[in-house]
């Protein structure tokens, strides 16, 4: 093989390389990013990226697992508007229930590349944390407009 020929494939090689890498970076930062994105938020090693992230009433927030630990998205009892429905992965329908369940056999898990997904229909402000990364401050927040 000449060296050219050798430079044109490794080339194009690169290419598909990169190429790859900017397609599983995912998730928007903001509502004006890539509508092709599958996800709205990511979760890393122990953050949720954004930390914030702001839609309107009617609309559906999709959490991606980027990295590779288990991770829950848990709404603090306490810290959503007072006619919202309760949420967290697993389905459970209180904070407590939650840390239950994740104390018993990591209920309310999302692992690596899964994702969880939660429709807002009052407007307000949700802050919600994993329940295994809460301690190294893995916590978000969700507003809500009208």
């Amino acid at each position: 093989m000449d060296r050219r020929t050798f430079l044109a494939g490794a080339a194009g090689v690169g290419s598909l390389s990169l190429a790859g890498c900017s397609a599983l970076r995912g998730g928007s930062a903001s509502a004006n990013e890539s509508e092709d994105a599958d996800y709205d938020i990511g979760m890393g090693s122990a953050f949720f990226r954004p930390e914030t992230f702001e839609i309107g009433v009617g609309e559906t927030v999709v959490w991606r697992n980027t990295g590779n630990r288990r991770h829950t998205v848990t709404a603090y009892e306490d810290q959503i508007p007072d006619d919202a429905d309760y949420f967290a992965s697993g389905g459970f329908d209180s904070e407590q229930a939650a840390r239950d369940g994740w104390t018993d056999g990591f209920g309310g898990r999302i692992n690596a590349g899964a994702t969880y997904e939660v429709t807002f229909d009052v407007p307000g402000e949700y802050h919600y944390f994993c329940i295994p990364h809460e301690p190294t401050g893995m916590v978000g927040k969700i507003v809500v407009t009208e």
